[in-house]
């Protein structure tokens, strides 16, 4: 039964007489305003969430599961993926393949999109920052953030392929139970992967060890796996369109797994069809943050902003994507984030690959 219903009316008077009822269950970002600096604040304080428990949403899904469970993983699949399907009914069908058994997930084989080599326009323009930081302050959100991703510029960005997911925690078990190395995900609580999540992504994951993942899967398969570099990333999310996410200008909670939604959770891969890139390329923005093998600089024509994170870690890897425990801002096609050490820094990868040999890398987007 899903926690936070009302209680009997006497309690709720009693309550009431000595001031508003706390609240029970996660709103998202409807009415949010962090305090403080984000960095220098709880975890909890900067998702916007009191310090007591709150009910995430849709925390009972035994009635979606019950109605999903005689379908057999082809039909669990065909929900999960379906934007036609409601919320809870792809939850449901996600938590029965990370159960079971999820096919999409092929560790030596992953899915891949193919985006055609071009000439782009990344970054943002600098008449744009004064609007974003308007609409995102109230998350916390500092100027100096949205600076990073000035100006507006081309990029001729090679033909290449990225993967159609993140890398999931059944992917990454594989690779460290091959390569025998000991720094294990934190959020794996005693080393375990979470019972029903082999079909989330990994996160929690350090720069070092999300080289280590790309060279063991390129080593394992023959094939030049690699991290996406940041051009290619936000190429791959915007197609060089001028929208702030993958699937428009407007952000809707309906299409990503962040804050505002309020589920307090990683998903399985895919869950949000209707967030989907231009390209196809699924959880581009929330769910997890992902690497790129780009370290921070400053784009071409723009300056080097010295935030808090430059100032803590210096020439920082990017992450970009956004996160189930940050706010819309973050999921911009065009955010450009990093590695702070605190555990809200929900971080992982996603694998891209040269389209062929052929295809040189162009210098502009390699680190």
């Amino acid at each position: 039964m899903t926690g936070g219903a009302p209680g009997p009316s006497g309690d709720t008077a009693a309550r009431t007489a000595v001031g508003p009822a706390r609240p029970t269950r996660a709103t998202g970002g409807a009415g949010v305003v962090v305090h403080g600096e984000i960095n220098s604040i709880s975890d909890r304080a900067a998702m916007g969430l009191p310090a007591h428990y709150v009910s995430p949403r849709f925390e009972d899904l035994g009635a979606a599961v019950d109605a999903l469970r005689d379908r057999g993983a082809p039909g669990w699949v065909a929900v999960v993926e379906s934007a036609g399907a409601s919320l809870e009914s792809r939850l449901a069908a996600g938590l029965l393949l990370g159960i079971a058994g999820d096919p999409r997930i092929r560790p030596l084989d992953p899915e891949m999109i193919t985006i055609p080599g071009a000439t782009v326009r990344l970054g943002l323009d600098p008449s744009r920052v004064d609007e974003l930081h308007g609409r995102y302050s109230r998350y916390g959100v500092q100027r100096n953030w949205i600076e990073k991703e000035c100006p507006r510029f081309a990029a001729k960005v090679g033909a290449f392929r990225i993967a159609k997911y993140p890398v999931t925690n059944a992917e990454y078990a594989l690779f460290l139970a091959d390569t025998e190395h000991t720094e294990l995900p934190t959020s794996w609580p005693f080393g375990r992967v979470p019972v029903g999540c082999a079909n989330h992504p990994v996160y929690t994951v350090t720069p070092a060890m999300a080289d280590a993942y790309v060279r063991w899967l390129a080593a394992s398969t023959g094939r030049p796996f690699r991290l996406p570099t940041e051009y290619e990333w936000e190429y791959a999310a915007s197609a060089g369109r001028e929208q702030d996410f993958p699937w428009g200008h407007d952000f809707r909670d309906t299409c990503a797994n962040t804050m505002d939604l309020g589920l307090l959770s990683t998903t399985a891969v895919g869950t949000f069809p209707a967030g989907a890139s231009p390209f196809g390329v699924l959880d581009m923005a929330g769910n997890v943050e992902e690497y790129v093998s780009t370290h921070y600089h400053a784009y071409p024509g723009g300056e080097l902003v010295e935030d808090d994170l430059f100032k803590v870690l210096g020439h920082y890897r990017i992450a970009r994507g956004g996160a189930f425990n940050r706010f819309s801002d973050l999921a911009r096609c065009g955010r450009r984030h990093g590695p702070y050490p605190k555990s809200l820094y929900a971080i992982g990868l996603r694998v891209a690959e040269d389209a062929s040999a052929e295809d040189g890398r162009d210098p502009a987007c390699s680190t």
